[in-house]
């Protein structure tokens, strides 16, 4: 699912009252006080006197309907006790137009691990012994790409038996900006102002913003 919130920073004179619209009915949302419920419940309108400067005005959540920016495609081969392959494909699902950005990849690897091989088609990645894991960093990631990483895992042999490792899932990091993964979208946003005649210019900008929570590939 997608958790997502809207934020809001405003700096306006005389307290007028503000509309948002948003596209979709939202059945699990909660609204910040300064929020009319009464008036959402009845139109589906978000109305409200903003307090001064930056606030949290909703935060909702979505099932329905959600849009991942990435797709992985995790391949892990073990050969007997000394040796791991891995190869992992990634996919950027959102518009050439717009760029991922601190995008880190983890690939889990046996605690015995010694050293990895590693190939990255973009980025750089090593192995990290504290995390057990192999890491990948791709500073930019450019819509509708696909970058993959390759890496011959070496493992320390003992003559000891161990018992079978247990795959933890690959995860995710990545912030990316003018993008939604969920169906919700600001239709508009209205400054209705409550003294006659005064008017002023209002500047309204709206941007979005997908950053990863628990992004996990099971293996």
């Amino acid at each position: 699912d997608v958790q997502g919130r809207i934020m809001m920073k405003c700096h306006l004179s005389d307290m007028p009252e503000l509309r948002v619209g948003l596209n979709d009915k939202l059945e699990d949302a909660t609204f910040h006080q300064c929020v009319n419920l009464s008036t959402y419940e009845a139109q589906k309108v978000i109305t409200f006197v903003p307090p001064d400067g930056e606030f949290e005005l909703m935060r909702y959540r979505c099932q329905d309907m959600v849009s991942l920016p990435f797709k992985v495609l995790p391949s892990i081969t073990e050969f007997g006790r000394t040796r791991v392959e891995v190869n992992v494909t990634v996919k950027a699902n959102y518009s050439s137009k717009i760029i991922g950005q601190q995008v880190v990849v983890l690939v889990p690897v046996p605690d015995n691990t010694s050293k990895a091989h590693i190939l990255v088609t973009a980025g750089k990645a090593k192995y990290d012994a504290t995390k057990h894991a192999l890491v990948w960093k791709v500073g930019k990631f450019v819509g509708e790409m696909e970058h993959t990483l390759k890496a011959e895992v070496m493992l320390v042999a003992t003559t000891r038996e161990r018992k079978p490792w247990v795959r933890p899932p690959i995860s995710m990091s990545f912030q990316v900006p003018m993008l939604s993964s969920s169906t919700v979208r600001v239709m508009y946003l209205k400054v209705v102002e409550r003294k006659q005649g005064s008017a002023y210019k209002v500047e309204r900008w709206v941007r979005k913003m997908a950053k990863s929570g628990d992004y996990l590939i099971r293996t």
